[in-house]
């Protein structure tokens, strides 16, 4: 073409779903793959129960589910919600305060691309993905991060948060994920506080993904923003997607706190919401199905289960991975990842595990033979060597070297033997070029 018409950061990768393509070569090449990439409960064996089926079921007979739905979302759903948040008795939000998006992929995209390319959120680091790339495309440039630190629990780093935000007077919003993904941690209440009282001493407005924020165990305890958010402006985004679960109706929502409170962010939310119109609406029938399923006598316990269910993998991947010597683990206490972090000592180019298939082998030192990442080059070899499919923990935005994995296989005996041969896998890598 007469010019390059591909905007800064289109060689971005989203390696949840980058690393698949991969998985699935070694497939074709004879490769048995066990998926723990992706956060989907569904595909990895979870029973939707009859009672769920039978409202999404009675919803289809009705025709209005095949209507388009009001831009902002259908009428009833968004009542169903203010009542929710309005019920626990912080912040006060109406009808209009809620906008329904196809999943939060859209909604995140939607908000970053609505705001000044020369204005930036400062995100986590390591930070979930979609969230990253959303900053740095509408910015592009790379994006300004508080640490994560994975040598207290994943605590955030709160005075760099600070400091960060007042050294740089682009910064004009804080992003928090809670509970986080990659890393399963939840914020204590005094934490986000501090959050909060950050954004109004310096005129910030607030970003939270809760999309996991009924998904907390192990004891931990946190609050949802609406709570403790004050006159502070927000979004707070939420979704069906993990927590029904429902991951293809790709339905999600912004919650808008505080609108009144300030002319700019007002018109900020205006942008998000024209663009939204130019979609005309989202889909219709799962927006139905929110208030009958999360109001039916059986969803709590439904839910209940199956967080009992992430607390037990939970601490049996971290009772197995806690004793390897080169990783740094936490307990995951809220979402279904576990994410370990290699000690960077002990990571070179020049460890490999050993490949049965000669093809798969081939095709693995193909790959590694490029400039990656220390641990991408980890996670391709433990795949071709044992067929399991995990994360580099890099490709969150983070120097840090490491890996996630999901929460959610259904057998516990094959969870134990993924994550001890994960494990294992490590230990024999670690030695392989000492």
């Amino acid at each position: 073409m007469r010019f390059d018409i591909a905007r800064a950061g289109s060689g971005l990768a989203y390696e949840i779903r980058q690393i698949v393509v991969v998985a699935n070569k070694m497939q074709e090449l004879g490769l048995t793959v066990c998926w723990e990439n992706i956060g989907d409960p569904v595909q990895k064996g979870e029973r939707i129960p009859a009672w769920m089926k039978e409202i999404i079921s009675d919803i289809i007979r009705e025709d209005r589910s095949f209507a388009y739905s009001p831009t902002q979302g259908m009428n009833e759903t968004r009542e169903f919600l203010v009542q929710k948040v309005n019920s626990r008795g912080g912040v006060q939000i109406k009808p209009d305060d809620i906008i329904f998006f196809n999943g939060l992929g859209d909604a995140i995209a939607r908000s970053y691309s609505s705001i000044r390319s020369d204005a930036r959120i400062i995100v986590p680091e390591p930070t979930y993905s979609t969230h990253f790339l959303a900053e740095v495309l509408h910015a592009s440039f790379p994006p300004n991060t508080y640490r994560m630190n994975p040598y207290q629990g994943w605590q955030p780093d709160l005075k760099e948060l600070e400091q960060k935000v007042k050294s740089h007077n682009s910064i004009v919003g804080i992003l928090v994920i809670n509970p986080d993904n990659p890393t399963g941690f939840v914020y204590p209440e005094e934490a986000l506080r501090q959050i909060v009282k950050i954004a109004k001493t310096y005129d910030l407005f607030l970003i939270f993904d809760e999309t996991y924020i009924n998904m907390v165990y192990n004891g931990s305890k946190t609050v949802p923003l609406s709570d403790i958010v004050g006159d502070v402006p927000a979004i707070c985004m939420k979704g069906i997607s993990k927590e029904f679960p429902w991951p293809g109706a790709r339905c999600g929502w912004m919650e808008i706190y505080n609108v009144d409170k300030d002319e700019t962010f007002a018109r900020y939310v205006d942008t998000i919401l024209k663009q939204k119109m130019s979609e005309v609406c989202s889909t219709t029938l799962p927006q139905m199905a929110i208030p009958r399923i999360m109001s039916h006598p059986e969803y709590n316990k439904y839910l209940g289960e199956r967080l009992r269910h992430y607390e037990r993998l939970s601490n049996i991947a971290y009772n197995i991975l806690k004793d390897v010597p080169c990783l740094i683990v936490n307990r995951t206490n809220g979402a279904f990842y576990m994410t370990a972090v290699f000690n960077e000592a002990f990571l070179n180019n020049r460890q490999t595990l050993p490949i049965k298939h000669d093809s798969v082998r081939n095709f693995v030192e193909h790959l590694v033979s490029q400039n990656i990442e220390l641990d991408k080059r980890f996670v391709y070899y433990l795949l071709g060597a044992t067929g399991i499919c995990v994360v580099p923990l890099t490709s969150f935005f983070t120097s840090l070297q490491g890996f996630r994995m999901t929460l959610l296989e259904k057998d516990e005996d094959k969870f134990t033997w993924i994550v001890k041969t994960i494990a294992e896998s490590v230990a024999e890598y670690i030695e392989s070029a000492r």
